[in-house]
């Protein structure tokens, strides 16, 4: 069968989905009764359903099939905006009656003539010296001491992890991935013309082996991996696997982009500690303070600042000078080191909740972590649980949303904990546990 032949196929479930033949949630049938049907060959079967999943019009579940997509634009974009939801389960910035009073505290005096004539004027990548030397010391740990001169500041996390990107990763070049990420990292490199490669995982992270195949077989540029508390599935890497993600990456000539936005949450030492040639480091305060003040951190071995620095100015990812200033102010006085003690506690009794309410279920977590992945009973699929929680005034994000291979999605869902309060949470997750005993069929027959 010519390309074109099989485009046209294709074409014509497009026109289905299109014109409402073809549902969201609809099944389509395994490939080989699809082939059977149309009288044309099982591979020709799968061009023709490769092309769906390209596309974004169908997703596929591991062991379950494949399913009309809803909305095709969700996965990467509905996760920037609240949902419009009773109890939101899905965008996950952990806010406490508390902080507030603590902010202001700090913040006192940044409306004075002084502090806002230096805070209004032009910024630049690299911030002001206070301000490198106050994250600088922020982010020290056991191990890790970056200097002042590493530092660069952009308007948030997403800036700096596309800056990062842009200086490692020439436009069609590959970065590898853990399969499950950061949704947003599927638009930014979209956007820079850059190829995500997904790095099968195991339950201590990103598999190395794995990591050295995806080179062989793509020529990687860089990795981008969550070392500490991964999201979504909770992972933090223990010593022996930093130890041989760093003998792989010293070996294959890589640099790893290390996301340690959630990192506030436990101890664990960044990769950086082992290879600081070998790590870009990210970081913002959005979770750590509030998402009105997203100041993002990069910190870059020295080798790399001309580079990074180039990409943050470029990509008009600077952060302004009044964010600048706030940031300064919380992490030098100890503000934000406080609000990341109180956190902790927060994000462990939350945890405790979930564990408790959903004993029974398959969970993945970290008991530090503000999230938590569960994986569905087999009598549901993960978009259409999502559906049927949204119905019941509660917003979860499906797997869908975090695998980087079309098709190759878990039967599993996210649970942001952070967003409720601890009577929300507890209302939200008794509606889940009920749910999750009902059939999909029943909703389906019932809504």
């Amino acid at each position: 069968m010519s390309k074109f032949e099989y485009v046209k196929l294709a074409d014509a479930i497009a026109a289905d989905i299109t014109n409402g033949t073809l549902r969201p949630g609809d099944r389509l049938p395994p490939q080989r009764n699809f082939a059977y049907d149309r009288g044309i060959a099982v591979s020709t079967a799968s061009r023709v359903y490769t092309e769906l999943l390209r596309r974004g019009l169908v997703v596929g579940e591991v062991g379950r099939g494949t399913f009309i997509s809803g909305d095709v634009r969700r996965e990467v974009e509905t996760m920037s905006e609240p949902a419009d939801a009773r109890i939101n389960l899905e965008v996950n910035y952990p806010l406490l009656p508390q902080q507030w009073a603590m902010i202001a505290k700090s913040l006192a005096g940044l409306e004075r003539i002084d502090a806002l004539e230096s805070a209004l004027r032009v910024s630049t990548s690299t911030g002001t010296k206070s301000a490198r030397m106050a994250a600088a010391a922020y982010l020290a740990r056991k191990d890790f001491a970056p200097q002042p001169e590493q530092i660069f500041f952009t308007a948030n996390g997403k800036q700096s992890l596309a800056a990062a990107l842009a200086a490692l990763v020439p436009t069609g070049g590959r970065c590898g991935v853990e399969a499950l990420t950061y949704p947003y990292v599927k638009s930014i490199a979209a956007r820079l013309g850059v190829t995500l490669v997904p790095i099968p995982m195991d339950e201590f992270g990103a598999r190395p082996d794995a990591i050295q195949k995806a080179h062989r077989e793509a020529h990687l540029s860089a990795l981008y991996l969550q070392p500490i508390i991964q999201n979504p599935l909770g992972v933090t890497m223990n010593a022996t696997r930093r130890a041989d993600i760093m003998r792989i990456a010293e070996k294959l000539d890589l640099t790893i982009i290390e996301d340690i936005v959630y990192g506030f949450l436990a101890d664990d030492t960044p990769l950086a500690a082992l290879g600081p040639d070998r790590c870009i480091v990210l970081d913002s305060l959005s979770k750590k303070v509030a998402p009105g003040l997203a100041l993002g951190i990069l910190v870059a071995p020295p080798h790399l600042r001309e580079s990074v620095m180039s990409a943050v100015r470029t990509g008009g990812w600077i952060a302004s000078g009044h964010a600048l200033a706030a940031g300064q102010r919380l992490m030098a006085d100890g503000t934000v080191a406080e609000l990341t003690r109180l956190k902790r506690i927060d994000a462990a009794r939350r945890q405790q909740t979930a564990a408790r309410l959903l004993s029974g279920y398959q969970l993945a977590a970290d008991p530090r972590s503000y999230h938590l992945w569960l994986t569905l009973p087999p009598h549901w699929r993960s978009q259409t649980f999502v559906a049927a929680a949204a119905r019941r005034g509660i917003a979860l994000t499906p797997s869908s949303t975090f695998a980087i291979a079309h098709g190759h999605a878990p039967n599993a869902v996210r649970l942001a904990l952070a967003p409720p309060s601890p009577e929300q949470l507890d209302s939200g997750l008794r509606t889940i546990v009920s749910l999750l005993g009902t059939k999909e069929d029943d909703f389906d027959s019932t809504e």
